[in-house]
């Protein structure tokens, strides 16, 4: 079954268009190293929650907004490896000068064992 990784990360919404394109430069790297499939989602619609919700769990600023993306690998083993071979892509590596169209620090992830995956 299904391995995901998964993100959530804020985003200035001035950078939506810088975002998109890191986001599809470094998609098909992911691709090249075992991903079967990456999905980027700009929130248009986060409701506020009682106690947490999605902007309080990256901390995101008034002139953010919330990223939620997702890595679907065909297993952990094929994830571990192409996750290790894509963090030692040179593509990968940050360019001098260039600047990261999210903040990094508040970036929430984690790895997860698909429990359900119904499908129309």
């Amino acid at each position: 079954m299904s391995y995901m990784d998964g993100f959530v990360v804020p985003v200035p919404k001035g950078k939506k268009q810088a975002y998109k394109e890191a986001a599809a430069y470094a998609a098909p790297i992911f691709i090249e190293h075992g991903a079967i499939r990456v999905v980027e989602c700009w929130g248009d619609d986060i409701k506020e929650g009682k106690i947490n919700d999605f902007r309080t769990c990256v901390i995101a600023e008034e002139d953010e907004e919330v990223v939620f993306s997702w890595i679907e690998w065909p297993s952990k083993d094929v994830r571990d490896a192409g996750m290790a071979k894509v963090m030692a892509d040179e593509r990968m590596k940050p360019q001098e000068g260039q600047d990261m169209p999210f903040s990094g620090a508040r970036m929430v992830y984690g790895g997860f064992s698909v429990l359900l995956d119904e499908r129309a």
